[in-house]
């Protein structure tokens, strides 16, 4: 513990907090099998899966992923389209997931001789790991990361401490209570913490959260927190189509405009609002994403899934 500890956990028995919430996650948590290893590659492919996805609709993807690609070399030696079309066909989202996902395997293996840097700065450096990404892969595989702040942490930390509504004062806060070098269990708690107790309706008491004692929100009954955005719905949204693009394309090698179009939507119509115009701008985001390829032969538009 810092001797100077910000503001907002002044008056914070941290000691008692931090043993709290470790006795409360290592007594019953939720089983997710990527809680069972610390093999980075794992834990990667799960955390890049568990991006704006409920973890419940993951566990059999991660699966059945690793059950094909059960190393970072068989996945750098993968065909990429392969890659995206696995991704499309479990509805996980946005596909440049997968591309990004498959370009950092390859810099694993190529750049690193297939081991993981265990530091969040250099686990950073690979293709699509961001900043939560690095860390968390850091912390869960190599005990080797920082406080992770997340929405759920955010939430948390805004309820039990009155922590200001301010990044920094969350990341500040956040370091204060994790105990040093216990990022596994310390980020794994929070972050279960935030998921089963401490979720938009709080379920305090039923949830045995481990942080009621200590709790402004359970002491005061204001449970508000922070905005947290929510996903746009995915029915008919343009990120729904682009993976209708990806499936379609991945079951034929080359469709023109108005071949592709009836395929992914009832409406097209080639002059229409759902026509060439439309079509062809999802297929230019697909190419700029390096998952779709677009050429001209006499005329006629052609896409094709990158090889």
């Amino acid at each position: 513990m810092s001797e100077e500890a910000p503001a907002a956990l002044s008056g914070v028995d941290v000691p008692a907090v931090r043993t709290a919430l470790i006795e409360w996650y290592e007594a019953d948590h939720r089983d997710y099998p990527w809680r069972q290893t610390e093999n980075p590659y794992e834990i990667l492919v799960s955390e890049v899966m568990s991006q704006q996805t409920q973890l419940d609709r993951v566990v059999d993807a991660w699966e059945d992923f690793l059950s094909r690609w059960p190393t970072v070399e068989d996945l750098a030696a993968a065909d990429r389209a392969d890659v995206v079309g696995f991704w499309t066909g479990h509805s996980l989202g946005y596909n440049n997931r997968a591309k990004y996902l498959h370009e950092a395997a390859e810099q694993v293996v190529s750049d690193y001789d297939g081991e993981f840097p265990e530091d969040p700065d250099e686990l950073s450096e690979l293709m699509g790991v961001g900043p939560y990404t690095a860390n968390a892969v850091a912390s869960f595989a190599f005990n080797n990361g920082d406080a992770v702040v997340d929405t759920n942490v955010k939430r948390v930390l805004y309820r039990a401490f009155d922590v200001d509504d301010d990044d920094s004062a969350f990341e500040r806060a956040a370091r204060e209570l994790m105990p040093a070098g216990e990022s596994r269990v310390w980020n794994n708690a929070i972050m279960e913490l935030g998921g089963v107790a401490c979720e938009k309706t709080p379920s305090c008491d039923a949830a045995g959260c481990p942080w009621r004692e200590f709790c402004h929100a359970y002491e005061t009954g204001d449970f508000t927190a922070p905005d947290v955005p929510t996903q746009p719905d995915f029915e008919g949204s343009r990120r729904q189509f682009r993976g209708r693009v990806v499936r379609v394309l991945g079951e034929h090698d080359e469709l023109s405009l108005d071949e592709l179009g009836p395929r992914i939507r009832v409406d097209y119509a080639p002059d229409g609002e759902y026509g060439r115009e439309w079509l062809r701008g999802l297929l230019d985001d697909l190419a700029d994403d390096g998952i779709v390829q677009v050429r001209e032969q006499g005329g006629t538009t052609l896409a094709t899934l990158e090889q």
